[in-house]
């Protein structure tokens, strides 16, 4: 096929040899299968921000390192020079999320380098060799609902226990590969200690593949591991290997009043964030 535009620089310095074909297009990036030497990788082609359908929000940059005080105020803006430090900081966020990951033995696509806004990774296959289906796309048991069940959460937990928490996870950002689900498209990526949101963000995670999982496996909508999870990741106690039952203790003190107009003023936030990207987009 042609060669994209985005893509033609790794061409042009030996990394990329063909573009085989498109693999997927979605709400950040536009996904190739291309060969480089005898491999074949996937091409990721991040969008430009106006491009972008999701939310860039203060809620996810939080705890985010810069590389300078100027380029953090540029982020906050709407000039070209501001748009163009919101993209790269949401393509080093993926690229450093999945490093992390990877060296922390969670399955994560294997990333090769980023260059030019495009990152080379792992072409994730299946059983047959072929590119591996979404979770969304699989039609499942009720056993095989709760071994891929089990399995996220085994990664979920190497995740936070990493520090990471991928802030969007659900059916449609979950390969299953050949040696089991993979877990995909990182550039919302937290960091568990440094965002003020990481909390609901990561049950949000959980709870996500709670409501899929159950749909095949209902015994699982009763189950609170996120809860259980985050509990044990803040008292310390959360390691690779702990074990988890899916309940939790009955919450004895009060509702903490601050901190549910905290997350109010968050959301309220989130939606004048949103509400100024459309007028932006209009203009």
């Amino acid at each position: 096929m042609k060669i994209p535009k985005r893509i033609e620089p790794l061409v042009e310095e030996g990394l990329v040899d063909e573009v085989v074909r498109q693999l997927m297009s979605g709400k950040e990036a536009t996904v190739y299968v291309v060969r480089s030497g005898e491999r074949l990788l996937c091409a990721k082609v991040y969008k430009d921000a106006e491009q972008r359908s999701f939310r860039n929000s203060t809620a996810y940059q939080e705890g985010r390192k810069v590389k300078n005080s100027r380029d953090g105020r540029a982020r906050g803006k709407g000039t070209r020079f501001g748009r163009r430090m919101q993209q790269e900081a949401w393509q080093s966020a993926e690229v450093d999320a999945l490093y992390r990951l990877a060296a922390a033995g969670v399955r994560v696509p294997q990333p090769q380098l980023c260059f030019e806004g495009v990152l080379l990774m792992e072409l994730v296959t299946d059983a047959a060799g072929n590119a591996a289906p979404r979770l969304n796309d699989v039609e499942l048991t009720e056993a095989m609902a709760l071994e891929h069940h089990a399995a996220l959460l085994g990664q979920i937990v190497l995740m936070l226990c990493a520090g990471v928490i991928h802030g969007d996870l659900s059916e449609y950002n979950i390969l299953l590969g050949a040696d089991g689900p993979v877990i995909i498209d990182l550039p919302q990526a937290v960091d568990a200690a440094g965002n003020s949101s990481a909390a609901p963000m990561f049950e949000r995670d959980v709870d996500n593949l709670k409501a899929y999982f159950g749909r095949f496996a209902p015994q699982l909508l009763a189950s609170e591991y996120g809860k259980e999870i985050w509990a044990l990741y803040q008292a310390g106690r959360l390691t690779p290997g702990s074990p988890l039952s899916g309940c939790v203790a009955a919450e004895q003190r009060a509702a903490d009043p601050r901190a549910v107009l905290r997350e109010l003023a968050l959301a309220r936030k989130e939606a004048r964030e949103h509400a100024a990207e459309k007028l932006a987009e209009q203009a």
